[in-house]
């Protein structure tokens, strides 16, 4: 089987029902969280077993999630089954929240970095943040989007956020902490 079809040669792509230009704002989104589960897919392979074992389950669940929302994407049919509920955003919640108990009080900005799969965790936030940003942007373009990933996306960067800091602190590597301003963030023991 060959991968290139020469179909998308003069800039337009197929989607589930129809065929867009290449830089359409759906394709551009769905585009974008293939680049978060990318960098996902690098932390993974930066990420210890022994050490890290439910944030890698935890990982290649986000993985298939994704996946998940760049085919809700991708479907303009007229009749839609879409494959991303809300149960991945509550296993998110949950996670984001044992995970923040976990790390290091919070008081300041986080810069991105510590450890090399902290930092790709962090690249995978951001791009996780700007495909949310694409999606928010399509939603007031287009009416029949899947709004759930946007959703999804808005919880995923808090995870991708709160597993970065776990990642350093279970490595024994500060965060690096944003110290020119003051404390931004107050522990109720305050």
């Amino acid at each position: 089987m060959k991968i290139y079809t020469k179909t998308g040669d003069k800039g337009q792509t197929s989607l589930i029902g129809a065929r867009a230009d290449k830089d359409d704002l759906r394709i551009e989104t769905y585009g974008t969280i293939d680049e978060a589960n990318s960098f996902i897919g690098k932390a993974v392979t930066e990420l210890d077993p022994s050490i890290f074992k439910d944030i890698l389950q935890d990982l290649e669940a986000i993985q298939h999630e994704l996946f998940d929302c760049g085919g809700d994407l991708a479907v303009v049919t007229k009749t839609r089954h879409y494959k991303l509920t809300d149960e991945p955003i509550a296993v998110l919640e949950t996670r984001i929240d044992v995970l923040m108990e976990e790390g290091p009080a919070l008081e300041r900005f986080i810069l991105p970095g510590g450890t090399p799969a902290a930092a790709t965790l962090h690249i995978a936030r951001t791009v996780a943040r700007r495909a949310e940003r694409q999606m928010v942007s399509l939603m007031k373009e287009q009416d029949d989007v899947p709004v759930i990933v946007q959703k999804y996306l808005n919880r995923l960067s808090d995870y991708l956020f709160a597993a970065a800091r776990v990642v350093n602190a279970r490595s024994n590597v500060r965060d690096v902490e944003y110290i020119r301003g003051a404390k931004v963030f107050h522990t109720e023991k305050e």
